[in-house]
């Protein structure tokens, strides 16, 4: 069996060269972050095994890869790029997610956002580049109460560390949890209370379009809102004209429902948003987790010899 790493960056292809072990299911690193899914077929001939970062996944293509049976996502957001159950009925392709290995980088991501958007940090950042020197009132937020929708790895990191700043926590998920020093509540109730709401759903079919404008409108007016889960869970035109109008005060985004963000768009012409460009997982860290954990799925796959 052959795998191969398909649009690795350069730090990546470092990461699996150092992990990749000597008795390890060979990899051929294809360096090639811009590769288009039409480039599939020629680079998969004779693989079993892709390893994808963010290379879209058309059923139609890979039905031209004959030989491939696994895809191996770097990540938990595989539906972005794929439709997993129709590779599998299709094409009997198998798609692998990685779930856990950036909770942490996540979480810190979503919490330095959350204060970014509080003290409108990156607003102001740029008002001063450009020789201004603003000095608008922010939101403390010692004392005040998050929000977390989806308490999975991310959300249970973020509880931690919103607990250590004084915050009461809140949370709702979609199976019953408990946690310590949390308070699980009705998705209404949530928004309805919370001064900020934090979003770690994962993307599918039901959650795609979870928070739509109706929800929106029901978040206590002036809190804040957080993404660093996936664009498309959120209804993206009813996120900015809330913001336009002030009924969220602002917010921080990692993702986008289209990425990378196209020139012009509305988000980025609203001064109460703070922006980064989906990398809240990108860590030295977590990146080792990551590769690691792609590995142990090629090592799980060779042994179960399919």
């Amino acid at each position: 069996m052959r795998a191969a790493f398909v649009d690795a960056n350069a730090s990546l292809a470092d990461v699996m060269r150092r992990l990749h072990q000597p008795d390890d299911l060979p990899v051929a690193i294809h360096q090639d972050p811009d590769i288009t899914p039409d480039a599939l077929p020629a680079l998969l001939a004779g693989v079993q095994v892709a390893i994808d970062d963010h290379t879209h996944f058309p059923v139609d293509v890979v039905k031209r890869c004959p030989d491939l049976r696994h895809i191996v996502f770097l990540g938990t957001g595989a539906r972005s790029y794929m439709d997993p159950e129709a590779l599998e009925a299709e094409c009997g392709v198998q798609v692998h997610i990685i779930k856990g290995y950036g909770d942490t980088a996540v979480a810190e991501m979503a919490f330095a956002l959350m204060w970014a958007a509080a003290r409108g940090i990156g607003p102001t950042h740029h008002a001063m580049v450009g020789g201004g020197w603003p000095r608008d009132e922010g939101m403390q937020l010692t004392g005040k109460t998050v929000g977390i929708i989806g308490f999975g790895g991310i959300g249970a990191e973020m509880a931690r560390l919103c607990s250590g700043a004084g915050m009461k926590v809140l949370a709702w998920n979609r199976s019953p949890k408990s946690h310590p020093g949390v308070t699980f509540t009705d998705i209404d109730t949530l928004l309805a209370g919370s001064d900020v709401v934090s979003l770690h759903l994962l993307l599918n079919d039901e959650t795609r379009g979870f928070l739509d404008a109706a929800r929106l409108a029901r978040m206590k007016p002036g809190a804040l809102f957080v993404n660093t889960a996936r664009g498309a869970i959120v209804d993206e035109p009813a996120l900015v004209a809330a913001l336009r109008e002030g009924r969220i005060r602002a917010a921080g985004l990692d993702v986008f429902v289209e990425e990378p963000l196209p020139a012009g768009h509305a988000l980025a012409a609203l001064p109460n948003v703070t922006m980064t460009s989906h990398s809240a997982f990108r860590t030295p860290e977590a990146t080792d987790n990551l590769i690691e954990a792609a590995l142990a799925h090629c090592r799980r796959i060779v042994a179960q010899g399919r």
